[in-house]
């Protein structure tokens, strides 16, 4: 079967790739791993997107636990970071987000978070894995008492809407605000947040069907609610992902306010304020070279890691650091959550705004945002072993990133989860890093022997 559990969790097209027995066997063997030798009886809290598969993978995922003699709290719909923040509120032992992330609704996830909120630790994730893929494994079958007992939270959303409540004291009355559920689990308390801070919203999107979700619709496609917020003379426009866990904005001119535009300002703002322990920012290699240009100017440390929330969690955890995140609007605070959140993001945005009595527009300008071309190039594994293994390709890659100086450069990486060898080139001039984007996929195919 190959690896199950990659770094966002059990992944895959519901009912074909992610299947019910797989989420069975997933809840009976993280049950099993969390209760240990000792025999313990674990506590362990679910949440889920709205999308149409969530429910199903839900029930499997509880008969799995309880059979293996776990008690099982459900959250209903809410957002990846509110199971996050409220398994560690409820003392459970683990918490379980049912979620397809950024994909259209035929997909679907299983991501698992320690008691403490924080991506379960390898060695957890590891043992889980290991009960699934052994079919010599044998597993508990308790009986009468000893099964698993359903509860449903009835207070989740309140708990969770107050705990970004208390992130800020800025108050936002009269800020008028068009704020994009894209038909995902914000739907369930955007309605609720923005209001209670003074804020005058319509709220776009936030009636999820099942399988509307992301469609034409937050910050995967934010232009609709550009032109609404441009048209209707807004203060501001704020789009969600699926599942709560980014966030991007729009000013009220239309323009993007992308992740690395918001981690900006709020650096500088953390600095001024000694917010920011080492007057660091933890990002992925994919920030935009205009982030790291604006951090050099303004005495910011920008620390980077390999693509992936989980990656900035861990360098931000490891050494301390209070803010970090990646250009999708995947922002994370660690004094409030221990993944990212796209509406505690929103609130630190726009409480900003207001501290400071400024448009959006002038805080999104603080940072030049350099051009970029993203190209995938379609490759098997063994593809991708062969790129991985070509010593001439590389160097020729790094030769291409040379050629546009200090103002550009070339990123190549494998993806993890996708067929493709991704590569990205920026720099000031389109024209340039789109014609060397299109050389270096055509080397790679070249060297990798695809067509």
């Amino acid at each position: 079967m190959g690896k199950l559990l990659e770094a966002d969790g059990v992944q895959g097209m519901a009912n074909t790739e992610l299947t019910c027995e797989t989420a069975l066997a997933v809840g009976r063997a993280a049950a099993m791993a969390l209760a240990g030798t000792e025999g313990r009886r674990p506590k362990v809290v679910i949440g889920k997107d709205p999308r149409l598969s969530s429910d199903m993978l839900e029930a499997a995922l509880v008969a799995g636990f309880c059979s293996a003699g776990a008690d099982v709290q459900l959250l209903g719909v809410l957002s990846t970071p509110a199971v996050a923040y409220l398994v560690n509120l409820y003392g459970a032992d683990a918490g379980v987000m049912i979620s397809g992330a950024h994909h259209s609704f035929e997909y679907n996830g299983i991501r698992i978070f320690s008691g403490e909120g924080h991506d379960s630790p390898d060695i957890l994730e590891e043992k889980i894995e290991g009960l699934i893929l052994d079919g010599a494994a044998t597993f508990p079958c308790p009986a009468g008492a000893g099964i698993g007992r359903v509860t449903s939270c009835k207070t989740a959303v309140d708990d969770y809407v107050r705990h970004l409540l208390s992130a800020t004291d800025i108050d936002l009355r009269g800020m008028r605000l068009a704020v994009d559920c894209a038909n995902g689990s914000a739907s369930a308390t955007a309605r609720r947040l923005f209001p209670a801070l003074g804020a005058d919203c319509v709220f776009l999107n936030d009636q999820p069907d099942g399988i509307n979700i992301h469609e034409n619709s937050g910050s995967i496609q934010i232009e609709q609610l550009a032109d609404f917020v441009k048209k209707l003379k807004y203060f501001a426009g704020i789009a969600f992902d699926g599942d709560g866990g980014c966030c991007l904005a729009v000013d009220e001119k239309g323009n993007l306010i992308d992740g690395d535009k918001i981690m900006a300002a709020l650096a500088v703002d953390m600095k001024e304020k000694n917010e920011l322990p080492g007057d660091a920012v933890v990002v992925s290699v994919l920030s935009n070279l205009g982030f790291f240009r604006f951090c050099e100017q303004h005495g910011v440390t920008p620390v980077s890691v390999k693509a992936g929330g989980r990656y900035v969690w861990e360098e931000m955890r490891r050494h301390g650091y209070a803010l970090g995140g990646e250009q999708s609007g995947h922002i994370l605070f660690s004094k409030y959550a221990a993944t990212g959140d796209g509406q505690l993001a929103a609130i630190k945005l726009l409480s900003l705004c207001r501290e400071r009595g400024q448009k959006l527009s002038r805080i999104g300008s603080m940072m030049e945002r350099y051009p970029q071309v993203f190209i995938n190039v379609r490759a098997d594994a063994a593809q991708k072993a062969r790129y991985a293994a070509d010593t001439a390709l590389a160097e020729e890659i790094r030769r291409a990133g040379e050629s546009l100086g200090r103002d550009g450069r070339v990123l190549v990486r494998v993806s993890g989860t996708e067929p493709f060898i991704r590569v990205m080139v920026e720099g000031r001039d389109f024209e340039e890093i789109n014609r060397l984007a299109v050389e270096v996929g055509e080397k790679i195919k070249a060297g990798i022997g695809a067509p």
